[in-house]
């Protein structure tokens, strides 16, 4: 049996539209989706017209389901681990199951966001290139 694949999706912080065409496909193709709060991912869901089953995958029920989630996927199921804004796994629940992933050898595939970043450096671009010129 072919393994499932562990979606690590980035969610808008702010702005629902400034998710990517990309994270919303996903999210529509996945089996299931792991929420930090399935109230905060329901908005985002519903907002697009998402209907997928959620589990709830927080900081505190991480190490409870973190075995529940790998046999998923073992099973060939594909997830998606979202938090309530921004990238999972990073100051968000996820680094466990991440480990156990790799340790699994199951493919973890990271979906990125918008970067406010670039945003900002391109206006920091307009502004220097004003005052040299």
């Amino acid at each position: 049996m072919e393994k499932g694949k562990l979606y690590l999706v980035a969610t808008p912080i702010g702005n629902l539209n400034d998710i990517t065409f990309r994270a919303i496909e996903t999210l529509k193709s996945v089996d299931m989706i792991l929420a930090e709060d399935t109230r905060k991912t329901i908005k985002l869901l519903n907002h697009f017209e998402i209907s997928k089953p959620m589990i709830s995958f927080y900081r505190h029920n991480e190490g409870t389901k973190v075995k529940e989630v790998i046999d998923m996927l073992l099973e060939g199921k594909n997830l998606a681990l979202v938090s309530d804004a921004g990238t999972p796994a990073i100051s968000d629940p996820g680094e466990d199951l991440v480990k156990e992933a790799i340790i699994n050898q199951i493919d973890i595939i990271p979906i990125p966001r918008s970067s406010s970043f670039y945003t900002r450096f391109n206006l920091f671009w307009f502004r220097y290139k004003k005052i040299c010129i």
